[in-house]
């Protein structure tokens, strides 16, 4: 009797890293539907519990419309001590985030969701950190020209031109880019979602 095929996988963002990453690893989702939700954060949350809601709030929002699907959510949160640098909104606030950034560490904290037909879940938040060199004015400046900071948490695109601040990185490189791909595919896998090359 031949094998059922699996339930399809739907991306719960509007990400081109995110599905790039998977697409790297063999993973290809049927749909990507974004989730529509309010990404604030909320009154004295600290970071992990953000990027943890945020992760779940997005598989969420797609999976009550997809409901014979696996659904996989997933948020980048970025934080110097408790203090959360979400999206830059103008080249100021970039290089305020930028400032704020040079010479000394980071977390990088990256929430993944996934929600599986019949109700099974898995949910993580993944730490990784990262140290940058002492920036100057001009490369910060030149950095903000390039527009790379755009739509970034942190105002920095580590696959890009920030490459070349990063001065160390403690744990998942691709959770900095934007998906931690060995624990999404370990939760994909637990949950049954074939993962075979």
């Amino acid at each position: 009797m031949p094998e059922r095929p699996a339930p399809p996988l739907v991306l719960a963002s509007a990400s081109p890293r995110r599905l790039d990453l998977l697409r790297q690893v063999g993973i290809s989702p049927s749909e990507i539907f974004p989730a529509e939700i309010d990404e604030t954060a909320l009154p004295r949350e600290l970071p992990r519990e953000l990027a943890r809601r945020l992760a779940e709030g997005k598989a969420q929002a797609v999976a009550t419309s997809r409901p014979d699907t696996f659904v996989l959510g997933a948020d980048t949160v970025v934080a110097v001590g408790r203090r959360i640098l979400g999206k830059a909104e103008s080249p100021d606030e970039a290089a305020k985030f930028l400032r704020l950034l040079s010479g000394r560490g980071h977390k990088v904290l990256g929430g993944v969701c996934i929600l599986a037909p019949g109700g099974a879940s898995a949910i993580r938040v993944v730490v990784t950190s990262v140290a940058f060199k002492r920036l100057s004015d001009i490369e910060i400046a030149d950095y903000i020209a390039g527009d790379e900071w755009r739509g970034k948490a942190g105002a920095y695109a580590i696959q890009g031109m920030a490459a070349r601040f990063v001065r160390q990185i403690g744990g998942s490189y691709t959770n900095i880019v934007g998906l931690p791909l060995f624990e999404t595919v370990q939760m994909l896998t637990g949950l049954g979602f074939p993962t075979r090359f």
